[in-house]
Parts: structure tokens; sequence; C-alpha cells
């Protein structure tokens, strides 16, 4: 054969490989400005959910900042906010069948409050017709809540104040971990960095362990209406339940939704930001006690924490200044 026929019975076996791999690249392509729309929509949802949360009927109580963590819950207008925005994100805002078919991909909805958190989820009971109803609603509200080996228990919440239960004097006490550590022989409170850890790690455990739970009812839920996708807690990172731990907000998750070959599951998480005011650190300079803020850099072993600085000097730390950066 001369070389130009050669060439063209190359061109013939190359073209279908060719074609199949521009087909498979273009998939792709989609695939992923798919996810990227569908992950934009999921964090916009969320955030406005977070902002709707706090938006507090008692405005006097907006205004005092020793309060901001405990800001009364708007849940349902958060809730509302979540899928007003999704529906709209995904063009599905004036169609109700579309927005069923979505919810069902929505396994859960987590609300992170001051001294406890609330799951919106997928409830069956028997209505006072006889007939079987399925929804979504709130659940109770659940408490941080942590008992160790010698029968004390606590009640955590997003900063140092507590709900103590001392089994030694069969006693309840309540108030900051400093102050409650002195009127109780509870040793976790008298440790402020093994407090923190524990109060973070109960925080997580008690969220993940309602969540699961919660998520497998979904599947048990879903199973019977032909939805053969297996819903499952995706793994969340540190840093993610490190916000969680420190703020109000809202955990939201999809998954299973078909997107090409593959399924779309992703998780986002809004906080209200209502506690990024610096904090203000009590701690130890040697014999000293002082007070400066968290962002100062300083590495003292710190005592308590404080949501001002004239709350630090009613405890007798004395103020000190950041360190000024070379220019």
């Amino acid at each position: 054969m001369r070389l130009i026929e050669w060439a063209i019975v190359g061109a013939l076996i190359f073209l279908p490989f060719a074609t199949v791999n521009r087909i498979e690249v273009e998939t792709q392509r989609k695939a992923i400005l798919t996810e990227l729309r569908y992950n934009a929509a999921l964090d916009a949802a969320v955030d406005d959910a977070a902002r709707m949360l706090t938006v507090n009927a008692n405005q006097q109580r907006e205004t005092q900042y020793e309060l901001a963590k405990r800001v009364a819950l708007n849940k349902d207008e958060a809730i509302a906010a979540f899928y007003q925005t999704l529906y709209t994100s995904f063009g599905i805002a004036d169609d109700p069948v579309a927005q069923g078919v979505l919810g069902r991909y929505i396994p859960a909805i987590a609300v992170i409050g001051y001294d406890g958190f609330y799951v919106y989820a997928e409830e069956e009971w028997t209505g006072a017709d006889g007939k079987t109803e399925r929804k979504p609603v709130w659940g109770a509200k659940k408490p941080y809540a942590y008992a160790d080996s010698s029968g004390n228990s606590l009640s955590f919440t997003l900063d140092d104040f507590v709900l103590a239960y001392d089994a030694g004097s069969r006693s309840w006490h309540e108030g900051l971990r400093a102050d409650v550590g002195q009127q109780t022989n509870i040793a976790i409170l008298k440790d402020a960095k093994r407090f923190e850890q524990v109060r973070r790690s109960t925080i997580v455990r008690t969220i993940e362990d309602e969540l699961a739970y919660r998520i497998n009812k979904h599947n048990e839920s879903v199973s019977r209406f032909g939805l053969s996708y297996t819903f499952t807690l995706p793994t969340i990172s540190q840093e993610e339940w490190n916000n969680t731990v420190d703020d109000v907000g809202v955990l939201a998750f999809i998954q299973g939704v078909p997107m090409g070959g593959k399924f779309y599951n992703n998780y986002a998480l809004g906080g209200s930001r209502i506690l990024k005011k610096p904090e203000i650190v009590g701690a130890r300079k040697g014999s000293m006690k002082v007070y400066y803020r968290s962002t100062c850099g300083f590495t003292y072993p710190v005592e308590e924490t404080f949501s001002s600085e004239k709350a630090a000097a009613q405890k007798g730390y004395m103020p000190l200044d950041c360190p000024v950066s070379p220019s």
C-alpha cells in the first residue's frame, strides 16, 4: 500500500477513539460545571439560612453583646430562606413537583445553637384521619451533654458557660467554667485546656451521632419510594467542625442527585458570624493575671475568656497590649 493509503487507514482507525475521547472530555467538562453550579447553590442557600437564623424580633437584645451567643433562633425563617434560595438556584422556584423531588436528596439540615442543636428531617406519623403523613419537621432540641466516670454531668455551650451536676454533693451549678470549677469537685472544670478539648469533641460527637441516626432513617424512608441511593454522613474536616463549635449556624447535606454518570454529594456549613468580635482572653503571665485580644498571638496559659475588656477587668485581669508589627 502507498503511504497515502496507510495514512487513510490509520485515520479511520484513530477517528472512533478520538471521537469517543472528545465526547468523554465534553461530558466531564459539563459535569464539572454542573458540580460547581450546585456547590454555589448549596453554599448560597446555607449562608442565607444562617443570616435569617439570628434575625431577632427583640432588637434590644441584639444590642447586648453578652447575650450574642444566646440569640433566639429563628429556625422556621432560616429553613424557608434555605429552600427559597436553593429552589431559585436550581431554577425550580415555581415547580412544586421538582421541589419535592429535590427534597428527597436532602436527608437532614442541622441548626447549631448556643446550648444545643436541632435537626430538620423527614418524619412519619398517623394523622387524626388515620392517614399516614410524612414531611420534614424540626426535632427536639439536643443538648451538648457529657458525663464523666465519677457520675458528674455537664451541659456545654458554644463558650465556657456550663451547666454542671456535681455527683459528690448532688447539686447543680451554672456559670462560667472557672466559677463553677471553684464551687464543685469536677476535675475537668479546673483544667481550662482539658475543658476546651472535651467541650469541642462532645459537641462534634453529639451532632454527628444525631445526624447519622437521621440519615439512616432517611434511607429507610426513601427506599420505600424506589430511591436506591444510600445516604451516608460525610467526613467533615476538622476546620469545618471548629467553625461549628464556635458559631451559631446551619449545616445542610445534599446527596445522590443524578449528574451524568455519577451522583452529586456535598454539604455546606453557614455560620451566622455573630461571634466575630475579637475574643478577650484572660491568662497568666507569670504570677500576673492579664487580658488581651485573642488575635494578639500570645501563648500564655489561658484561664478564661470574656466578651469585653470591662468584664475581664472586673475579674481582676490587667490589660496587656498586643505587640506592634514592624512596618
